[in-house]
């Protein structure tokens, strides 16, 4: 089986790259790190070297997710499966991970969401560093969610294929998934939609008072809040969702329910309704989860 560490990083698209960046440092609250030599912004979130790439692209959207591997040995597991399945795969040549500031690397084109997921483990030579925050006590990226139509299919993959753990689900509506063994009730999260988008991106905060002060910070700059607070049931977070500047939907939550990676409790299969997805009962916004192109990349096979 394979086996992971946590969602490690997620490169962004962005039409305006002066805008998002201060977007990102200014409202969000992530740490600047540096620029990479293609001009990409890099910003942390955790002790990791980076947690949110920005790169420049008209329309804005998601470029790739990266999935930290538990170590190096896991790419054995993963390149096997990979080929039973029948999916192409490329392994990131030195050059491009030594560019871009990790360490072995191997990338896809999700199937059924048409997502670019990496699959790495840190450079070797990356220093950690405490994140220092500028008014928001972020824990780590939390988690992504996509819209697709063969949301069933997608599932299947992530289970079947790349050993992630179903928690919760909600009818056909959405699942809940966790790259195994990270205790957090989910990494990804997979909604049955009638195109594919990046749903959203979440940052986990560390304090409920977090929340609380980015609605006022959010209204002091405009920043469009599209649903929330409220609070999820499946995992227990309370949360508050809010778009970037090209549209994209990010989320900030407090709380998640942990699983052991040993006897955890079985999957449950949720309802539909309000209630199963915000028991505050929170206004959602039409916007939210609608914009966010993923750019497929193009995979020579190794």
């Amino acid at each position: 089986m394979i086996r992971y560490r946590k969602l490690g990083f997620v490169e962004l698209n962005v039409s305006d790259l002066d805008r998002s960046e201060k977007f990102y440092s200014d409202i969000v609250g992530l740490q600047h790190v540096g620029k990479r030599r293609d001009g990409a912004v890099l910003f942390r979130c955790d002790k990791d070297h980076h947690s949110v790439v920005l790169n420049r692209k008209d329309g804005g959207g998601l470029k790739s997710v990266g999935w930290m591997l538990e170590s190096a040995g896991e790419f054995e597991n993963l390149h096997r499966r990979l080929k039973d399945a029948g999916v192409p795969f490329e392994r990131v040549s030195p050059g491009e991970c030594d560019a871009r500031h990790i360490g072995l690397a191997t990338r896809i084109v999700e199937p059924n969401t048409q997502a670019t997921f990496e699959f790495y483990v840190p450079a070797k030579d990356d220093v950690t560093a405490s994140f220092v925050h500028r008014h928001t006590k972020i824990l780590q990226l939390g988690h992504v969610v996509f819209g697709t139509p063969q949301a069933k299919e997608a599932r299947a993959f992530l289970r079947d294929v790349l050993n992630f753990r179903e928690s919760d689900s909600i009818g056909e509506v959405i699942a809940f998934m966790r790259p195994f063994p990270n205790p957090f009730h989910h990494g990804i999260g997979i909604g049955q939609g009638a195109k594919r988008v990046l749903n959203h991106l979440n940052f986990m905060v560390s304090e409920i008072d977090d929340i609380g002060r980015a609605i006022n910070r959010f209204k002091k700059h405009d920043v469009p809040v599209v649903w929330g607070p409220g609070k999820h049931p499946a995992s227990s977070s309370v949360f508050l969702y809010f778009l970037e500047p090209d549209g994209v939907t990010l989320e900030y939550s407090f709380g998640m329910e942990e699983f052991s990676e040993t006897d955890a409790r079985p999957a449950r299969a949720m309802t539909p309704g309000p209630d199963a997805i915000d028991t505050w009962g929170s206004f959602k916004d039409p916007r939210t989860g609608e914009t966010g192109p993923l750019e497929a990349a193009l995979i020579r096979p190794s």
